[in-house]
């Protein structure tokens, strides 16, 4: 218990002190009692894992100065009021202060319990929740915006990053709920741009007007409607990154215009003759073979060879199962941020169930489902039904197996001894399963 939660409890009269301290004790929990406010504040920091119990009249400070003094240091500690007889309409204008709860002098110990254990679970909670927030804040490495251990997302890394401060326009491939305007993200993040906005654009199902505007800008008066001047996404992108999505769909008369201004890094607005500069770089995105396109839908050879400079492709779910457990558990941290829930522990079963399963829409279904897991709706896996003809048995264990053996070279930063200590098998045998899965020790030490 002593690196428990604490309660700080301030009470000038020594007797009841005593007996609360007592019966709080009793209840399972840590105490610390005091006799005056000025004996409190220096128990207090920021982030205090408790909460405080105070009298309202003290000797020398009271307890609504106490409620103010605490509220500095952590605006998130509880404070619970104790009060006299008359009180009450102080206590409950201290509460609309920022104070918790109150209670009314003389109190059983039961209900000071109560009162104390609620405080106790909300403060655990905003603990949790700060806590989450902090680790989200401190991710600001690739490897925490672009997750996973398998070869080909460490690839996809190394990629990025040695593209990323060139000016060469990037060609994204991958099918829907991949990742690719994550991968654009990153590409502009680690640039020299990083600075500079972001715009991103849907190239599907926008009429051809409004996408001649929303890429180009126009000049007010260059149609019907266009009351003033509007800036494109070219224009507003100047000193960052556009990327644009879907860009199969762009329509073959822009594509030439596209094409054009990637050639000569110029551009005009709509309705104008006046050329200005471009000063962005550019991401396109797609989930088609450009060269082999629909019918329905033609792309331009060229603008194909003038996008794909650098070509990246980001692979399927599918083909990166050992990545599932660290992505679910990546994406439940972030659902749990988001809806103020605990993270779920993921039964071993229901594991089994998520690595043999299709992933048709790839890492955009597995945050998902992280979603409904950290949220207690029942999904396919949890209910106990199992899809497992998706996968053979043989491809379950060969992906699990893999999963293991890069997450403990991971977290033994490449050591192959500690690895093969953490798994329970032979430094030899190790070996021997590492050089089936094609793995080097190198790719998981420290730069």
């Amino acid at each position: 218990m002593s690196d428990g939660p604490l309660i700080l409890y301030v009470e000038d009269d020594p007797a009841v002190r005593l007996g609360s301290t007592q019966a709080l004790q009793i209840a399972g929990h840590r105490v610390r009692s005091v006799g005056t406010a000025e004996q409190a504040i220096p128990h207090l920091a920021p982030g205090f894992r408790g909460v405080v119990v105070t009298d309202v009249r003290l000797p020398g400070k009271d307890g609504l100065q106490l409620l103010a003094d605490v509220q500095r240091v952590d605006s998130g500690i509880p404070v619970i009021l104790v009060t006299g007889h008359g009180d009450i309409s102080m206590a409950v204008h201290a509460m609309r202060q920022g104070a918790y709860d109150f209670i009314e002098k003389p109190f059983s110990s039961e209900q000071l319990n109560e009162v104390v254990g609620r405080a106790l679970e909300k403060r655990q909670l905003s603990l949790e929740v700060d806590a989450l927030r902090g680790r989200l804040a401190n991710f600001q490495s690739i490897e925490a915006k672009l997750v996973g251990r398998s070869n080909a997302i460490v690839e996809l890394r190394r990629a990025i990053l040695n593209v990323a401060s060139t000016s060469a326009d990037v060609l994204i491939t991958g099918e829907t709920g991949t990742g690719k305007e994550l991968v654009a993200r990153c590409l502009h993040d680690f640039s020299k741009r990083a600075t500079g906005p972001f715009a991103a654009l849907n190239c599907g199902g926008m009429p051809e007007a409004l996408f001649e505007s929303e890429v180009f800008g126009h000049e007010a008066g260059a149609f019907t409607g266009a009351a003033k001047q509007r800036i494109g996404k070219i224009e507003f992108a100047a000193g960052g990154s556009l990327f644009l999505d879907e860009i199969e769909t762009m329509p073959t008369n822009l594509q030439v215009k596209l094409l054009r201004t990637l050639q000569e890094r110029q551009f005009e607005r709509l309705g104008s003759n006046a050329l200005h500069p471009m000063d962005c770089r550019v991401m396109a995105a797609t989930k088609t073979d450009l060269l082999n396109p629909p019918r329905d839908h033609p792309f331009r050879s060229d603008l194909y060879y003038r996008l794909s400079v650098v070509v990246l492709e980001v692979p399927p779910l599918r083909e990166r199962r050992e990545d599932i457990p660290i992505l679910l558990s990546h994406f439940m941290l972030q659902a749990a941020l988001r809806y103020e829930r605990e993270v779920p522990e993921i039964e071993g079963s229901t594991m089994t169930d998520l690595l043999s399963r299709p992933w048709q829409g790839n890492v955009r279904e597995l945050r998902n489902m992280a979603d409904r897991l950290v949220l207690g709706i029942p999904t396919q896996a949890t209910s106990g039904a199992r899809s497992m003809s998706h996968a053979r048995l043989d491809e379950q264990l060969h992906q699990f197996e893999l999963y293991l053996i890069k997450d403990a070279l991971a977290v033994s930063a490449g050591r192959a001894a500690a690895a093969s200590e953490r798994l329970g098998i032979p430094k030899k045998t190790l070996y021997d399963k590492m050089k089936r899965f094609g793995l080097s020790p190198q790719d998981y030490r420290a730069e």
